[in-house]
């Protein structure tokens, strides 16, 4: 099994840095350097097609950066971004600094705008729902696929703010038939 992610398009918010969560704000302008790097990826997903199976998160930066690659992704609830609560629109580095080392050590003990651990439920509900696919293409989010990217590595989401993942970064995960990392 494999699924494959690609994080949103940047949006206004992500050149200036601000948590977006569950802010449905659109991408924007494409640059000639995402152009380029989008026919890089396209590459790459011409050699893992065909896919079981396209979804996007239900926010507009997903599906718009879906259908930049040419896609009509069906809408998933379960990819949506990390509700940040009170830090959206204000910078990671005021959340981290809130949250004195948990952001980066701990992040399942932190509660936003929804619980953190909430996310790793998600990750979960999301595997145990599309369990019976064989090759899945996302279109999602930073947390979102940092946390996946934790819990396919280490079985748990508390190392996802080690990992850094780009806005149109293209990542494919390997499963075996019961979920588990190879």
């Amino acid at each position: 099994m494999q699924i494959t992610l690609i994080r949103h398009l940047p949006t206004e918010w992500n050149k200036l840095e601000k948590l977006q969560g569950r802010r449905d704000i659109p991408i924007s302008p494409v640059s000639e350097r995402f152009q380029q790097d989008i026919i890089i990826n396209q590459k790459q997903l011409d050699r893992l097609e065909p896919f079981d199976l396209i979804l996007s998160s239900t926010l507009i930066r997903t599906r718009q950066t879906a259908r930049f690659y040419g896609y009509e992704p069906e809408t998933e609830s379960l990819l949506d971004e990390l509700d940040f609560g009170l830090f959206e629109g204000r910078s990671k580095a005021e959340l981290a600094a809130a949250f004195a080392g948990k952001w980066v050590e701990d992040p399942k003990s932190i509660v936003l705008g929804e619980r953190v651990e909430q996310l790793e439920e998600r990750i979960m509900a999301f595997i145990n729902k599309y369990k019976r696919y064989s090759n899945i293409l996302v279109f999602g989010h930073g947390s979102w696929m940092r946390a996946m990217l934790s819990y396919h590595q280490y079985g748990n989401i508390n190392k996802m703010n080690k990992v850094t993942v780009q806005n149109n970064q293209c990542i494919t995960l390997l499963f075996n038939r019961d979920w588990e990392a190879l």
